[in-house]
């Protein structure tokens, strides 16, 4: 996988909020004959990790885009998109949950694909529509456990078992196997952005899912009923996909996919890593002049 540097000028945080744009780009993986993972790519503060905010897209005689993004990679994020499917062509917009970076980009993607349904849920509506105006006429509500037909293909709703928002809907392309399971198994890359978890030496891989699954996305796995959360492993590896595309990990496959769900499985009873707290922000803005 080929990954382009730049550098971008640095600013003073104390003037603006604005987000920095990345700095490392990696063109879209094509994970089967039709769909591709689209990249965004963040430098972890105060590591040398990096961190993948990816969303996809599947070119079938329906195209769809699973999740829409974050604004501050808005123009390459719409350029590796539309690079893939004509905006006119594109029928299904899929969101999996209302979180930023996979939601940033749906305004002028609902604008520039005038024939596309947006599916996502009674809860990201209610929980966004602060923030965006959904065009409900255009909408389809799916459910854990329904699915739905775009054209050569069915999509299936299947909540992964871990998620920070009762929004959140993973979805199995029945047809390929490709299975997008959101924010479960995220974990960062050592440095460079690795393109399969087969590139991880097995103790990072493990560590970054726990310090992911405790920190940034399921505070609550400690509290959780062992064999209940167990059941709910079980329900999402049954589906037997074959590729597992997310969006803050490399990608799954293969024997791979065995072992995440194990990783998974076995999150509660992980001690939590060390979460940075003041002392690592002092470091950093020590660092940083």
């Amino acid at each position: 996988m080929p990954v382009e540097t730049s550098t971008t000028a640095g600013r003073d945080a104390s003037m603006s909020f604005a987000p920095e744009a990345p700095t490392t780009r990696v063109p879209p993986s094509r994970v089967s004959d039709d769909t591709w993972v689209i990249h965004q790519v963040q430098d972890a503060l105060g590591a040398p990790l990096s961190v993948y905010l990816n969303s996809m897209v599947i070119a079938g005689s329906e195209p769809a885009i699973i999740d829409t993004g974050s604004i501050n990679n808005r123009a390459a994020w719409l350029e590796d998109v539309f690079g893939i499917v004509d905006p006119a062509d594109v029928r299904w917009v899929f969101l999996s949950h209302d979180d930023s970076d996979h939601t940033a980009n749906l305004g002028p993607v609902m604008e520039s694909c005038p024939n596309a349904t947006l599916v996502c849920s009674w809860a990201l509506v209610e929980r966004f529509s602060n923030a965006f105006g959904f065009p409900l006429q255009r909408s389809r509500w799916l459910n854990d456990g329904e699915s739905i037909d775009i054209g050569d293909r069915r999509i299936a709703a299947v909540r992964p078992p871990l998620y920070d928002s009762p929004a959140t809907r993973g979805f199995l392309d029945e047809r390929t196997g490709v299975y997008w399971g959101v924010d479960a198994f995220a974990c960062p890359s050592p440095g460079a952005p690795a393109p399969s978890v087969a590139d991880l030496d097995p103790g990072f891989w493990a560590e970054g899912m726990a310090m992911f699954g405790h920190h940034g996305l399921s505070p609550w796995l400690r509290l959780v009923d062992r064999d209940r959360y167990a059941v709910e492993v079980d329900r999402v590896q049954a589906l037997g996909m074959t590729t597992i595309a997310t969006a803050h990990s490399p990608l799954i496959t293969g024997d791979h996919i065995a072992d995440a769900f194990d990783l998974l499985r076995g999150l509660p009873d992980v001690p939590p890593p060390p979460v940075p707290d003041q002392s690592v922000l002092d470091a950093i803005l020590a660092a940083v002049g």
